[in-house]
C-alpha cells in the first residue's frame, strides 16, 4: 500500500512539475520530431565556429544531435522544467558527447552574447519575449534557427517546410 501511495505521489509530482513550468514559461517540453529535426539540420552550415545554445532544450534530443554533428562546438541546453532537464542530465551522465551540457536555468536570464547558433522551439508569447533579448545580445553573424515559430520583424535567410504531418515551418535567421 505505501509503495502504491509513493508511486502515485511521484507521478503527481511529475505532472505538477511539468504543468507549473509550462504555466510559468508559456512553453511545454515538446520533443522535435525526426522529420523537423532533419529539416533543421539540412538548413545549417557544415561548420559552426562557437557555442550552440538550445533555448528550452526539453528532453535533450535535439541538443544531443547538434553536439554530435558539431563536436568542436560547445552545445548548451537551457531548460527550466525540472523533469525534462533531469532526464537530459541523467542521459548525458550515462553517456553523451563531451561537448554537451544541460543547464537548469531560465534562458531569459542567461548571457547569450557568445553564441554562434541559437536554436529554439518556442510558441508566440515566449518567442516575442525572447526577441528583444536576441536583438540586444547576439553578435552580427550569429545564426538563429526556429522550429515552427517565426521571429516577428526579422527576415529569414532560409525558410523550409518539414515533411511532417503538420507541414512545420523552419526558419533560419542571421543577425545583422
Amino acid at each position: 500500500m505505501t509503495v502504491d501511495i509513493a508511486i502515485w505521489a511521484m507521478v503527481l509530482a511529475i505532472i505538477v512539475s511539468i504543468f507549473a513550468s509550462t504555466m510559468f514559461t508559456g512553453a511545454s517540453p515538446v520533443p522535435t520530431s525526426a522529420s523537423v529535426r532533419d529539416t533543421m539540420l539540412a538548413m545549417l552550415p557544415q561548420r559552426i565556429d562557437g557555442p550552440i545554445y538550445e533555448l528550452g532544450s526539453g528532453w535533450g534530443g535535439l541538443a544531443r544531435v547538434l553536439a554530435g554533428r558539431y563536436p568542436d562546438s560547445p552545445v548548451r541546453g537551457f531548460e527550466i522544467s525540472l523533469l525534462p532537464w533531469a532526464v537530459s542530465a541523467v542521459r548525458l551522465k550515462l553517456g553523451g558527447p563531451d561537448n554537451l551540457c544541460f543547464r537548469y536555468q531560465d534562458f531569459n536570464k542567461a548571457d547569450l552574447s557568445g553564441a554562434a547558433l541559437v536554436v529554439c522551439y518556442l510558441p508566440g508569447p515566449p518567442m516575442e519575449k525572447l526577441r528583444p533579448k536576441l536583438e540586444a545580445e547576439l553578435r552580427p553573424g550569429t545564426l538563429v534557427l526556429s522550429n515552427t515559430f517565426a521571429l516577428r520583424g526579422w527576415q529569414a535567410i532560409d525558410t523550409r517546410t518539414a515533411p511532417d504531418m503538420y507541414r512545420s515551418q523552419v526558419y533560419l535567421y542571421r543577425v545583422e
